[in-house]
């Protein structure tokens, strides 16, 4: 029998899949009792290079509102060529193509390794890829220079046959025609005022060719394949063109006085990108790529008026309803967003700026459109020139890692509903029998739909247990859930991923010890994680803090073993014992509290907390801190002041930011210079080893980290000292009587008074 720990990897590996609960209470009753909620984390498209698609169609179950898909879990009658839906029980006849099949002569998907398989959908039009480029051109000379640039590069790492078009706004909007030889030609809108589709439409000369594929939608691109070709066109054909276009793009031209910000229409040009693209490419994969270098000043969706002097909103602001153009700003974004949504396009913000462009009330283009979401301090950083690139890096088959249009559907057994997802989607509002009533995140529906996937975009799903407590799950018996993702992949065929899995349900009153065995402490915090942060979109702070809190103590109160009153006596078992620690580093995260964040920041912090895959949240709520020194090689240590110490050197990763700190002793040894004397050669790669690590990191992370070197009392030491536990501050400094570690200057309770607290409160009878 392998460990739960196994059990876990094995069927993260496989399936993509992680749950809370690996072996499931089986009434609502014992399920609320459990404090965490039955959920998942499911990354749909998980790079599997051991599963190559199979290219034939699904078979369906044939119950109309089942269609649940043939999976290893069926029951199958061989003799009779019949297979039995293990979600609604319906016998269903096995198609033509099934006759050989056999005890012996299985097909791939009764196979209980292929729990997760990928079918390759052969009908269908084939559409391009499409690249819109929305570019602000109220930058310094040097960004837009090395904006160009990027753009340039990019058109090379393109498909060659995909679509490509360029607008570009300043105080008013161009969208530049590109297929006319020899003269650059544009359509100019202005910046204060926001069309409808359907004028943007008549006004490119689009509205012709659109009004047939009212009546017949999913046959339209195959019927006018181009009918955009004017503003799209395919790379190889304009590669030239477009290359000296971007060459050519000046900054914008109206004066800007002193005192003033540049006038800057994102709202309008977003909005024509997106009714560019509905009147021409409904339902099709395509990216609308914003590049912008400061807050929209002018139009629909600005966010701060043009006078310098008035700053943009601060959370301050917000707090005190200050904030005056925020909740107009937002809903023209959130309209756009919706609209983007439905014709399965997706929405990227790259926002470079040192003041704040505006993410706040832009988040929802990226946020429901699965778009990218990248912020940096200028186009010219390498951060922003990396992660740029790495948007059309490929997988190990050479295909783009981006996916579009892709719909999530989830069916489970009857014993289960859904309650809702929280992640990069929209929901469809697919009400069906497994549909919960009570809601957790994006519910009320059991199919949600996505833009864009890439292969560590991953939802949490939160489930509900329905069976009542007097209708006890037969002994032995399994719940089980099927997701089905449908999606367009890069090379423009469609696909359909299928995971079906399942697990034991067990009697929480008799079986308690099991179901506590196969809890899953790091799936279950980034899961409450994503509630907790879901929450703090919409509610004040300290009363997302309180909530988790309350959940903590009651998840210590049920699993803890403890006397009554005696807090010493508290123990939690191996399978609870980091979790109070991970809720300790979620609740300073920069996700739940705003303090020395703008705006702007929280929302890129929650957006890609809200999207990212399992490993890569928890180095966000907590960083991994690896020591390098002369005692050994390099290891992980706590996240703790204690391990600050003179004679070692320090790597943090926050998943945003990369920190390596040189102790006292070893920035004065750099700083006398020891590392260039042949005599100190070994000093010399203990300053270089961090360096390598950190660069690896660097590599392969999407977006690119903000790296910092930095030394004991340097001003950028503040990113490590900010992070870790303060188990000495300057309230306590002298009482240890040691003098290891760094105090910090801090009034936050340390993890050891947290979990002191924690304890108490757990074992009394009162709380």
């Amino acid at each position: 029998m392998a460990t739960y720990l196994e059990f876990i990897q094995q069927n993260e590996e496989r399936d993509g899949v992680r749950f809370s609960w690996n072996v499931w209470p089986s009434s609502r009753l014992e399920a609320t009792r459990m404090v965490v909620p039955l959920a998942c984390l499911l990354t749909p498209l998980k790079e599997r290079p051991d599963l190559p698609p199979v290219q034939y169609e699904p078979v369906l179950c044939s119950r109309p509102t089942c269609k649940a898909i043939l999976n290893p879990l069926c029951q199958v009658d061989y003799r009779a060529k019949l297979w039995a839906c293990n979600f609604c029980y319906q016998r269903n006849q096995f198609p033509p193509a099934y006759t050989g099949i056999a005890e012996t002569n299985q097909p791939a998907e009764l196979m209980p390794q292929f729990s997760t398989i990928e079918y390759v959908i052969q009908r269908g039009p084939q559409t391009p890829l499409i690249f819109l480029y929305v570019v602000d051109t109220c930058l310094e000379e040097d960004d837009l220079q090395a904006l160009k640039e990027s753009l340039q590069m990019s058109l090379s790492l393109l498909p060659p046959d995909a679509l490509v078009g360029l607008i570009t706004f300043g105080r008013m909007v161009q969208v530049h025609e590109l297929s006319c030889e020899g003269i650059s030609k544009s359509y100019v809108f202005r910046g204060t005022k926001d069309l409808t589709a359907k004028q943007i439409q008549d006004m490119l000369g689009l509205s012709k060719p659109a009004m047939p594929m009212q009546q017949g939608r999913p046959a339209q691109p195959q019927e006018h394949p181009f009918v955009s070709s004017r503003f799209l066109q395919p790379v190889h054909k304009i590669d030239m063109t477009l290359t000296d276009l971007l060459g050519e793009l000046q900054r914008d031209p109206w004066p800007v006085t002193q005192g003033k910000r540049p006038l800057r229409s994102t709202g309008v040009a977003l909005s024509i990108a997106v009714g560019l693209l509905e009147g021409t490419f409904p339902n099709t994969g395509a990216r609308i790529m914003l590049f912008t270098g400061g807050p929209p000043t002018q139009g629909p969706g600005m966010v701060v008026g043009d006078e310098l002097k008035v700053p943009i909103r601060s959370w301050h602001d917000i707090e005190k309803d200050n904030a005056r153009f925020m909740k107009k700003a937002t809903k023209h974004y959130e309209m756009l967003a919706n609209r983007t949504a439905t014709n399965g396009h997706c929405i990227d913000i790259y926002a470079c700026a040192l003041d704040q462009t505006g993410l706040l009330e832009m988040k929802c283009c990226t946020n429901l459109t699965g778009g990218h979401m990248v912020m940096g301090d200028s186009f010219n950083t390498s951060l922003f020139k990396q992660t740029f690139q790495r948007i059309f890096s490929k997988d190990f088959n050479g295909d783009f890692r981006m996916a579009f249009g892709a719909t999530l559907d989830v069916k489970t057994s009857r014993e289960l509903k859904i309650s809702g997802a929280i992640g990069p989607c929209i929901s469809l509002n697919v009400k069906g029998p497994c549909v919960s009533e009570n809601e957790l995140g994006i519910g009320g529906t059991s199919q949600w739909k996505m833009c864009s996937l890439d292969p560590s975009s991953t939802l949490g799903i939160y489930f509900e247990v329905v069976n009542q407590h007097s209708a006890p799950v037969p002994q032995g018996g399994r719940g089980a859930i099927q997701f089905v993702t449908q999606y367009q992949h890069s090379s423009t065929q469609r696909r359909i991923r299928v995971t079906t899995i399942a697990r034991n349900w067990a009697d929480a009153q008799s079986q308690i010890r099991h179901i506590e065995a196969a809890f899953d402490q790091e799936a279950a915090t980034v899961l409450m994680a994503r509630l907790g942060v879901f929450r703090a979109e919409s509610e004040e702070g300290p009363d997302v803090l309180r909530w988790l809190d309350r959940q903590l103590i009651r998840l210590c109160q049920k699993f803890g073993q403890y006397n009554k009153e005696d807090p010493t006596s508290f123990r939690l078992s191996d399978s609870f014992s980091l979790y109070p620690q991970f809720m300790f580093h979620l609740r300073r995260s920069p996700f739940l509290q705003v303090f020395n964040n703008s705006p702007d920041e929280s929302s890129y912090y929650r957006h890609h907390f809200a999207r990212q895959d399992l490993t890569q949240s928890l180095i966000m709520i907590q960083p991994i801190l690896y020591s390098y020194s002369f005692h050994g090689p390099p290891e992980p240590v706590l996240l703790d002041s204690s391990s600050i110490l003179a004679d070692r050197i320090l790597l943090m990763d926050t998943f945003f930011q990369i920190v390596i700190y040189l102790g006292e002793t070893i920035a004065q040894w750099r700083k006398a210079g020891y590392q260039d004397m042949p005599e100190y050669e070994n000093f010399k790669h203990l300053l270089q080893a961090p360096l390598d690590d950190a660069q690896e990191i660097l590599q392969a992370r999407f977006p690119m980290p903000r790296y910092i070197n930095t030394e004991h009392g340097g001003s950028q030491a503040r990113f490590l000292l900010s992070k870790v536990n303060p188990s000495q501050t300057h309230n306590n400094l002298y009482a240890w009587g040691q003098e290891t570690g760094a105090p910090i200057l801090t009034d936050d309770v340390s993890l050891q008074v947290f979990m002191d607290h924690l304890k108490k409160l757990a074992v009394s009878s009162a709380s």
